[in-house]
């Protein structure tokens, strides 16, 4: 393949304009074009010089004697290196933001935690915001050596998610844009629900003799967009337990605090109510309605908190049956406000 040279940045926007053009049009494109096309405010003349000085450097060419010129082989070679440079920075950027985001959530879901458990005097939790909707919205994949790739994955709100890949064939520049063009054109804007066998029979047919890549970079998407994957629990005043005699005796505490430890338990609590067809207000569980078995002498209070982007986090009051309902209830709904206007406001 022939190496593509560096362009000063007159010559880029207009050899880009050229390319936008043509797709656009699937005309020659002129210099009196390109001067209404641009922002550069160049003349006609200096705008035919630059055009003369592409079509000696191999980017464009004139199809016939007309003024029009069109992109060559190399032009299109540049005009989808700088996409995917720019797609990858985009990417690069996403994911420092997210990082920083991710850290401030973690601090403020577990203040959240703090604060409610001083206010009610119960046990309590909150889990991190996970994702109803995993539609994706870009793919790209990188080569880290000729044995492994590295899978990135943009879900709706700007999640960015990971994972490398080994491969059995070392891929060239070629096989890795056809196989990045191939994923996005098909694949964004679907959630993983959409992907069945049938789709991803044809992307594996559509890949040819790179369809066991294809099916391994497939796989991956599948593992780190699972919903419940990365969700993280936040917990505070498990011993506020040991205030109500019903619940403090040794068997029973213990195995509350057990379950605040673990927190296997508080993720199917988590579970339930994400799932729950009425997930939108406050639930109330009552004894063995949680379905957790060690809290079964308890009220569990949940509510769902979302943030835009079919982004839901839960949050959850434990303590005993003869529990101040009316008070956890205001309380919580006075967190789920402060948490929509903090997350709304840091938008």
């Amino acid at each position: 393949m022939e190496a593509v040279q560096e362009l000063d940045e007159r010559k880029s926007i207009i050899l880009h304009s050229i390319i936008q053009n043509y797709l656009e049009t699937g005309e020659p494109v002129g210099s009196r074009t390109i001067s209404k096309y641009t922002d550069l405010h160049l003349s006609s003349a200096t705008i035919r010089n630059e055009m003369a000085d592409l079509e000696e450097m191999g980017y464009i060419m004139q199809p016939h004697t007309s003024a029009g010129r069109i992109p060559s082989d190399k032009g299109y070679r540049w005009y989808v290196d700088t996409l995917m440079n720019q797609k990858e920075q985009e990417v690069t950027e996403i994911r420092e933001q997210m990082l920083e985001k991710a850290d401030r959530m973690e601090q403020l879901l577990q203040q959240a935690a703090k604060v409610l458990a001083n206010s009610t005097n119960y046990a309590t939790m909150v889990s991190s915001p996970t994702y109803s909707r995993n539609k994706i919205k870009f793919i790209q994949l990188s080569q880290v050596d000729e044995e492994q790739l590295i899978v990135v994955i943009v879900l709706e709100g700007n999640i960015v998610k990971n994972q490398i890949v080994t491969v059995e064939e070392a891929l060239n520049s070629e096989a890795l844009l056809k196989l990045n063009m191939l994923l996005n054109t098909t694949l964004t804007g679907m959630a993983i629900e959409s992907i069945n066998l049938g789709l991803i029979a044809k992307l594996k047919e559509q890949a040819g003799i790179h369809s066991g890549v294809m099916s391994d970079v497939l796989d991956a998407v599948a593992n780190v967009i699972q919903l419940r994957e990365d969700m993280e629990i936040f917990t505070s005043g498990a011993t506020n337990i040991f205030k109500y005699p019903e619940l403090s005796d040794k068997e029973s505490a213990q195995e509350i605090i057990s379950a605040f430890e673990e927190k296997q338990q508080l993720a199917t609590l988590v579970t339930q109510t994400m799932s729950s067809t009425e997930n939108k207000g406050i639930q109330v569980y009552i004894g063995d309605e949680s379905n957790v078995e060690t809290m079964k002498d308890c009220s569990v209070v949940t509510a769902t908190y979302e943030l835009g982007e079919g982004m839901q986090g839960t949050i959850g009051i434990i303590g005993p049956k003869r529990m101040d309902y009316e008070h956890v209830m205001i309380t919580l709904k006075t967190l789920m406000a402060e948490l929509d206007e903090i997350f709304h406001r840091h938008d």
